[in-house]
Parts: structure tokens; sequence; C-alpha cells
């Protein structure tokens, strides 16, 4: 067996009228859309920070600056291959992915299923090694206020 580690990463995200909403690689209708640097996915930049904690890479602000104008309102999802592409080179795969949102509204189960396989195809590993859930917070703080989303991962990954 090869050397087995985890990862966490935690990240939040204001929402505002007038932005799309991007999260886990596909965009979700609603009036308010993440705030950030990059197109905001809170899920992909979560699972990001997971796997590069995890093979102790520092974290996604390290590696794409939210100074440096390539990354301008970039697609996260090409955040997530280069992210897969420096763990490769790595020596490591991934075992799973377990992920929670948390989000008053919209209702993202509808939509799990549709970023499982966005996730899979850009990440290169089956849709069965990836875990998204939802929870609400019962309308309590900025996310039950609908004023920001967050998302917190865990991640095993191991060397081949």
């Amino acid at each position: 067996m090869g050397k087995i580690r985890v990862g966490f990463g935690y990240d939040v995200h204001q929402l505002k009228e007038g932005y799309d909403f991007w999260l886990g690689g596909i965009q979700i209708p609603f009036e308010k859309g993440a705030v950030g640097h990059s197109d905001a996915d809170v899920l992909i930049h979560v699972i990001c920070d997971a796997l590069l904690g995890a093979a102790n890479m520092r974290d996604i602000g390290f590696h794409f600056s939210d100074t440096d104008p390539q990354y301008k309102g970039i697609d996260s999802k090409i955040l997530l291959k280069d992210v897969m592409l420096l763990l490769r080179e790595k020596g490591y795969q991934v075992g799973n992915i377990d992920s929670t949102i948390c989000l008053q509204l919209p209702k993202i189960n509808p939509h799990i299923p549709e970023m499982k396989k966005c996730l899979a195809e850009v990440m290169g590993i089956d849709e069965e090694d990836i875990s998204i859930k939802a929870t609400t917070t019962e309308k309590l703080g900025f996310v039950g206020r609908q004023e920001g989303v967050s998302a917190y991962c865990a991640v095993l990954i191991e060397k081949k």
C-alpha cells in the first residue's frame, strides 16, 4: 500500500445580485451569484485547497493568486485541472472527496448529480469517489441571511 494522506478545505464567498452562480463546475440559476476574483466557485475552491493541503503543497491562493490578472474571472474548472496535474506530478491519486455546501437558497440537491459528473470529468476520477452534501444554517448567520455561501471538504489521496 502507498502513502495515504488526508486534506481539508474551507471557503466562503459573498452572494450578490448581478453575478452568475457557479457551483461544482456548473451554473445554477439564481438571482444572486458568488463574488470573487475568479468565477467564485466555492465548491471547486475547497476541493483544490483540500487536495493541495493533503499533498503538502500550500493552498489555492499560493498557486493562483487573487491579485494576478490572469486569473480574473477564470473558470475554476481550469484551476482544478491544474491542481490535479500538480498532484499527479508528485505521484498522488485521489482516493475520495467528501464535501458539504452550506447555502440557504437555492436548493442544490437537484443539481448534485450534474456537479458530480462535471467534477469527475474535470478531475479524471469516478463519480463514485465524489460526495457532495448540502445543508442550510436554519436561517442563522451570513449563510442563513443569504449573504454568502460556504463549503467544507475532506479528501484522501495516496501515492501510487
